[in-house]
Formats: C-alpha cells, sequence, structure tokens
C-alpha cells in the first residue's frame, strides 16, 4: 500500500470530478508528497498550482474547491489551503493502521512494484579492464551497479546485468609482455619489470601456468607471438580473478561482452560503420582543434566523422585513425548498437570518474543508433578515498601498489564494503574509514542498520519468553488490533514504514540507490528511538504481559519495521541478520 499513490490517484479523480477535461500529460506533473515540515500535516499536493494556469483560474480558488471536496473523504481529518495554492492534509489513524495490514499481508513484497512493466534494461557496470585484480575504485562501480540493477528489478523491469571486457588494444598488448617476463622467470631467469608494464605479484601464477603448458617452447616462437599467447592466457586468468572478486561481493553479471568480438571482418564496427554512412550520419571532414591543452590522439587531418552534434553532443566525432583502425568511439557505437538489436531501450552506464567526458557522446550514440527509440543514462562513481591509519593510501594497479577488492572484503566484510559505499551518492566522493565501519556503534550506519533489524527479531525472542502463551504466528501478527496503536509515538514509526512504497518508486526513477540506504538508517533511527521511549514509559514497551493484545499489536509494528529494513537491505545486496555477535 503506498498512500501517497493511492492520494494521488484520488486527487486527479477530484481534478476530473470538478474540471472534466483536463489534459492527462498535465495531470502526470500532479504530486503527493510528505510536506517539508511535518507540522503542517501527512500529506501534501501541488495539484491546484498544476492545473490552475490552463484552467484561468488562481491556484488558490482551485485549492479551495479541491479542500471541500476532500471534507467529505473519511480518511481526511483535516485538509487546508497553504501558501501559494499547495494543499495539507491530515489523515485517519485508519489509513496508518491499514499500512501495517498491507506490510503483514505483503510481507516481502511491500514496496515491490509493476512500474517498469517488464521492458527490458541494460545495467553495464564494473567493466574494468582485465589488466589485474579488482580495487577499490572498482569496487564502487561494482556496489553501486549491482544495487541499481536491483532496485530496477525491484520495480518490474527485465534487467540483464553486463559486463564490457575491453580485451583487446595497447594495454592488453602490454599485459601480455608482462605475463612473458613472469613466464621468463618461472622458467629461472631473473627479469627486471620496466617502467608501464604490469608489475604485480598476481601475474606470477601466469608464468607458472605458461611454464606448464609449453615448457620452453615459448622462448622459441617470435615475441609478438609469444606475446599474444601470453597475453590470451593472461586475460583468461584476469577475468576469473576478477569474477571470484565480484562473487565475494555476491555480484554476478548475466553476460560478459568481449569487446574484441567487435572487431575485425564482418563485425559489428563493420556492419555499424557501413549503417552509419547509409543513414547519413557520418561524412569525411576536419575537426577543429579543441579549446586549451590540446589532446594527444587529436589530428588535424580529413577523416570519417560521426555527426554527433545532432545527437546533442558538443562535437562531432572521429571514428577512423590515421593508421586505419577504428577509435574507441567507434567500439562504442557497435557496442551500443548490439545493445539495441538485442532488445535495449532503456541503458544504463555506470563509469568511473575519469569517464564524465564520456556522457554527452554515448547519449548522442544510443540516440541515433535507436533513432531515438532508446535510452541512455550514464551514472558516474566518484573517486574513494581509502584511510589507513588515518592517511590516504594511494593506489595503482601498474606499480603492483594497490587495496584490492578482496583486501576490503577481508578486512571489514560484504556487508559494510556495500552498505558503506552506497551510503553516499555515486556522484560525490568519499572516504572509506576502515576503522569506522568495524565500529559497533551508531556512528557505524551499517551497523546501526543491522542491528535495528537484530533488535527486532530479538524482541520476539522476548515475547516468546515472557509471554509463552501469546500466539506469534503470522497470521496472529495480521490479525491483530493495530487499532490500539494510537500514540503520538506509535504513529510517527508507522508514517516512517508508510513511505517505503514512495522511497523505493522514487529512487527507481531517480537511478538512486542510495535513497534506500539513507531511508533504512532513518527507519532504524526511529525504530531505536521508540524503544529507547519504552524505557522511561512503560506504557510504549514493545512486549507488556499484562496487556497481550497491546502487545500484540505492538509486535505487528516491530515486524513492520523489520520487515521493511530486511527489503531495503535486500535490494542493497546487505544482509539482514536476526543476532549480532
Amino acid at each position: 500500500m503506498d498512500i501517497f499513490a493511492l492520494f494521488t490517484t484520488r486527487v486527479i479523480d477530484a481534478l476530473h470530478a470538478l474540471y472534466p477535461g483536463l489534459d492527462s500529460g498535465l495531470l502526470a506533473r500532479v504530486v503527493v508528497e510528505p510536506p517539508r515540515d511535518a507540522a503542517h500535516g501527512d500529506l501534501s499536493t501541488n495539484a491546484a498550482m498544476v492545473v490552475a494556469k490552463p484552467l484561468g483560474k488562481n491556484p488558490r480558488e482551485v485549492a479551495t474547491a479541491l479542500v471541500e471536496h476532500f471534507k467529505a473523504d473519511a480518511d481526511v481529518t483535516s485538509v487546508e489551503v497553504a501558501g501559494p495554492g499547495f494543499i495539507n492534509f491530515r489523515l485517519a489513524n485508519a489509513i496508518w493502521h491499514q499500512v501495517l495490514r498491507s506490510v503483514a499481508a505483503e510481507g516481502a513484497d511491500f514496496g515491490r512494484s509493476n512500474a517498469g512493466q517488464g521492458e527490458k534494461v541494460n545495467v553495464e557496470y564494473v567493466s574494468a579492464n582485465p589488466t589485474g585484480p579488482m580495487h577499490v575504485g572498482h569496487t564502487r562501480g561494482a556496489v553501486f551497479g549491482d544495487a541499481l540493477a536491483s532496485l530496477m528489478a525491484w520495480s518490474g523491469y527485465d534487467v540483464t546485468r553486463e559486463y564490457y571486457i575491453n580485451d583487446t588494444g595497447g594495454q592488453t598488448i602490454i599485459l601480455g609482455r608482462s605475463a612473458l617476463l613472469r613466464y621468463r622467470q618461472a622458467l629461472g631467469e631473473t627479469i627486471e619489470i620496466p617502467s608501464g608494464f604490469y608489475p604485480g605479484d598476481y601475474l606470477i601464477p601466469v608464468g607458472e601456468a605458461l611454464k606448464a603448458e609449453y615448457g620452453t617452447s615459448l622462448l622459441d616462437k617470435p615475441e609478438e607471438e609469444a606475446v599474444l599467447i601470453a597475453r590470451e592466457a593472461a586475460l583468461a586468468v584476469m577475468m576469473d580473478l576478477i569474477r571470484a572478486d565480484l562473487a565475494q561481493l555476491n555480484i554476478h553479471h548475466d553476460v560478459f561482452f568481449s569487446e574484441r568480438t567487435l572487431h575485425g571482418v564482418g563485425g559489428d564496427i563493420e556492419s555499424t560503420l557501413a549503417w552509419l554512412r547509409e543513414e547519413g550520419m557520418v561524412y569525411e571532414g576536419r575537426l577543429e582543434a579543441p579549446k586549451g591543452k590540446t589532446p594527444e590522439d587529436w589530428e588535424d587531418r580529413e577523416q570519417t566523422l560521426f555527426r554527433a552534434t545532432d545527437y546533442g553532443d558538443d562535437t562531432d566525432r572521429a571514428l577512423i585513425k590515421s593508421d586505419g583502425s577504428y577509435t574507441y568511439f567507434a567500439a562504442d557505437i557497435a557496442y551500443h548498437r548490439n545493445k539495441y538489436l538485442r532488445g535495449f531501450k532503456h541503458m544504463i552506464n555506470v563509469l568511473g570518474a575519469d569517464h564524465s567526458g564520456y556522457v554527452k557522446r554515448l547519449q548522442a550514440a544510443v540516440k541515433a543508433v535507436s533513432h531515438g527509440e532508446a535510452d541512455m543514462d550514464v551514472r558516474i562513481c566518484q573517486l574513494v578515498r581509502l584511510l589507513k591509519n588515518g592517511e590516504p593510501f594511494k593506489m595503482s594497479k601498474r606499480s603492483g601498489d594497490l587495496v584490492t577488492l578482496s583486501d576490503v572484503v577481508e578486512e571489514v566484510g560484504s556487508d559494510a564494503t556495500r552498505f558503506m559505499l552506497l551510503f553516499r551518492r555515486n556522484d560525490a566522493s568519499m572516504d572509506f574509514d576502515f576503522a569506522l565501519v568495524k565500529e559497533q556503534t551508531r556512528d557505524n550506519p551499517v551497523f546501526y542498520v543491522q542491528y535495528a533489524h537484530a533488535r527486532a527479531c530479538s524482541i520476539f525472542r522476548t515475547a516468546r519468553r515472557d509471554m509463552p502463551d501469546l500466539d506469534l504466528s503470522a497470521a496472529a501478527l495480521a490479525g491483530a488490533e493495530v487499532e490500539l496503536l494510537s500514540s503520538p509515538a506509535d504513529l510517527e514509526l508507522i508514517r516512517m514504514v508508510a513511505t517505503w512504497p514512495r522511497t523505493v518508486a522514487a529512487a527507481a526513477i531517480a537511478h538512486e540507490p542510495h535513497r534506500l540506504a539513507f531511508y533504512v538508517h532513518d527507519l532504524a533511527a526511529a525504530f531505536h528511538g521508540f524503544w529507547a521511549k519504552g524505557k522511561d514509559d512503560p506504557s510504549l514497551r514493545f512486549v507488556n504481559p499484562s496487556d497481550a493484545k497491546l502487545t500484540l499489536a505492538r509486535l505487528a509494528l516491530v515486524d513492520a519495521v523489520r520487515q521493511v529494513i530486511s527489503n531495503g537491505l535486500g535490494i542493497l545486496g546487505v544482509t539482514a541478520p536476526e543476532e549480532l555477535s
């Protein structure tokens, strides 16, 4: 039960009744939400201000008419006009009690919706170059993308989780050369790793595997051939390592798409470029020199250009380099056309902070290859500053001096890693403090939320101990006399529970899973606050052996809080423990 959606429907129905013929597109702008100041009421709507101008009326005149209409609504105890035409509602206790019954009835599905109506959405995330293990910088995008995919699935979309493997290009050749050095080391040679190579110990097993498979025969092959063999072995090992790293955070992709499949005769890049020519989306021309510092890859020459500015980009983009090879952007266009041809009209790409300049060009590419049918949202995950002994710890994949995803999970666990990386907007940089996430205090957000769930479970154990004859089955909780919950403290907590469906729906629309982390933290705080009040006021205790009916009603409230926290943590990929050690 989403009371905000319920009253949005009622407000729109009232507008139809009062002013027949209103445009449905106009009415889609009507919003029912919590007022900024809780003292103003339970709900607020902008309806009068949305429709007043098209009706040729003053917003307060329309608001007054709506107020008169809602005075007959049994679920509304008071309704009034505020400011320039907002309408504030106070709801009867019965509507809040219906929320508790809704949670009991829907359980793990409370707040789930079919807003996506089964439409396919592709969420591409991680997509780290397979040149080494996952480090903490990759981890933020991995966790964000995975939580976002779960959020979209919860909201009724048919979600595909995709990893784009960058398995071609210069960096993979350097990886092959680095692995070949480790092969020589495995054969007993003393090696020196040149600057620019990958020096990490993670390539030592690749060298050992090459020795086991080829013996000394790679030494007799032309270097170029040996490098390619070593590259393939290293890429396979790195992808296995990446999959294993991600599995530690319970992240599993549905599709691993190889960039290499786009290249070659008859590949997607070739066919896409031919299609772009047929559609008149490319031309031969020159690009103006970029303002400011000139990029190393800029070339002042006649070249094949994509008409990116026709689709919202800042400049047209080169597709073929002077040596005849394709640009990275040519591969990007082909890849996203491949997604579109696979049936995806909704695409979400999760990229690192160093890719912020790619947003407009990717959106232009998707708009072009789909003739405007598909949409693309690029979510940028800003940098994570890892604190070690109070000091920033620098990472460099090439130097081998890095903090891996595995290191972080081993230190603080999967739950703390996931929750803390989601407890901040993805587009804001953040500090990850090892000391904080290991504390068992209210200052540690993940502990505070998980403790609320564990506390709810503990309250039920207390009830079973102190009131062994009380039926605490799901059916008994569903039939509890929740009308007995009428104190301000009870209603305040129920109101928090009631905002869950709206919160998860808004988070899905905005592609912002951090909203769920904020919400469950706020709900946990409200729940802990209620528990503290019970220490001073016996009438507010959850378990009261002298009043079985009130105890059962309060336990229905406790279970609703527990269920919503469990639902929220589930979407975020964090466990909801019944006990904490």
